[in-house]
């Protein structure tokens, strides 16, 4: 199993963020000691326990990301990303922009 870091956006869930990364809310709620009712909030970093970590088709990037990160840390091909987004430079995105990750 892996952990990995992530950090609670506006609107997010327990259940919605164990669903998009293939584990549940109570493994999650276990790795971060929380109790219930659960509250999560905004700014958060939680550790989520996953099993396989799973590529989303679409990600948005958030302050501090580059494109290279973003591969790394879905196993994808840098090329990929820069050819699925027309992107010609690798190092010239901004926070809020979405990039397509898989076809």
């Amino acid at each position: 199993m892996e952990m990995l870091k992530y950090t609670v956006r506006p609107g997010n869930t327990l259940y919605a963020i164990a669903q998009f990364f293939g584990t549940t809310p109570q493994d999650i709620a276990n790795a971060n000691g929380l109790i219930p009712p659960y509250m999560i909030y905004p700014g958060q970093e939680l550790i989520l326990p996953v099993e396989d970590i799973r590529s989303p088709r679409y990600y948005v990037v958030r302050p501090g990301d580059t494109v290279i990160n973003i591969a790394d840390r879905y196993g994808l091909e840098l090329e990929n990303i820069l050819a699925l987004n027309n992107l010609e430079n690798p190092n010239i995105i901004y926070p809020g922009q979405i990039l397509r990750l898989t076809r």
